[in-house]
């Protein structure tokens, strides 16, 4: 499964679609502006709130929590010995984790479970300018989920790139 994310994606207030490989809106992202910590929903077509993305207001670390429904789904957070390679380290709610490595910044990189990949994000096989793509590997995955893991990432990269 492969989706069309536009650039711009992390603009708060805005709102952003989120297309399959056929041009088909799938996801609306739904930046809350004017709030105390940075916000948004990950939303079907008809408007329903699939997941909840929300910065946690305390921690050392930033972290982004991510939820349906009311619980937990993951919580993402650099990891503290990555200088390198950006990377990031995704709990999720059972326990297990998923990394995600590579240049966040430029789109390009990958989230793997037990180093098995589960999705690519890239811009290099797209030829417009301001999108980028993420491609779900398998298909019993939750993609609301991992494009909600792509969105929290670059999001966490661009605060902590702003503060350097």
């Amino acid at each position: 499964m492969r989706f069309l994310v536009r650039d711009r994606l992390l603009g708060f207030g805005d709102d952003y679609w989120i297309e399959d490989q056929h041009g088909n809106k799938v996801f609306l992202v739904d930046g809350k502006a004017m709030r105390l910590r940075d916000t948004f929903e990950l939303k079907d077509t008809q408007g329903r709130v699939l997941i909840d993305i929300h910065q946690k207001m305390f921690a050392l670390r930033d972290t982004m929590i991510i939820e349906r429904d009311g619980e937990p789904l993951a919580r993402i957070k650099r990891k503290r010995l990555s200088l390198l390679r950006n990377h990031y380290r995704v709990s999720l709610g059972d326990g297990s984790e998923l990394d995600v490595s590579g240049k966040i910044l430029d789109r390009e990189f990958a989230i793997d479970y037990d180093e098995e990949l589960l999705a690519q994000i890239s811009r290099r096989w797209l030829h417009v300018r301001e999108t980028y793509g993420v491609d779900i590997v398998r298909e019993d995955l939750d993609p609301a989920l991992l494009i909600a893991v792509a969105v929290c990432v670059i999001h966490l990269a661009e605060k902590e790139r702003e503060e350097d």
